[in-house]
């Protein structure tokens, strides 16, 4: 296991700093996700700016950012509860988009819904002001080990 991958595990785990965590996938740190636990499980949260936007009109957060967001929560989800000695790698991911986001922030919550030794399947929420109105709801599969 890297140094800095069990390094960010242990500073979040025991001190609640998840920010070198995020920094250790290069997106969630360019989208400025931030995770904080709430009833004992990881949320992320991304910050509104006004660069997500993707239709001035409404104005509507765009779709990949979402999506993104949405990855990118499950991820640092896994590395969260699980102990590998890896960074997971995405196999494929499904989002069903219920409601446009607004100009506001985002929160993302996850569920391990299945791991094994090698795939985990991890469902994800997506909501705004009300989690009882999520505006995506998404599933990923993750690669968690590499193939013998």
């Amino acid at each position: 296991m890297s140094n800095s991958l069990l390094d960010a595990r242990r500073a979040a785990r025991e001190q609640q700093d998840y920010e070198p965590l995020v920094r250790l996938v290069p997106y969630a740190r360019f989208l400025g996700v931030q995770v904080s636990m709430a009833d004992g499980q990881p949320r992320s949260r991304l910050p509104y700016k006004p660069s997500l936007i993707g239709n001035r009109a409404l104005p509507a957060l765009h779709g990949g950012v979402t999506a993104a967001f949405m990855e990118n929560a499950a991820l640092l989800h896994l590395l969260l509860q699980l102990d590998q000695d890896r960074i997971p790698k995405s196999i494929d991911f499904s989002i069903d988009y219920l409601l446009s986001g607004r100009a506001e922030d985002c929160h993302a919550a996850c569920e391990v819904s299945r791991a094994g030794s090698r795939i985990a399947n991890v469902m994800i929420r997506c909501w705004q002001s009300d989690p009882a109105r999520p505006i995506a709801l998404a599933r990923a599969h993750f690669l968690l080990s590499a193939p013998e």
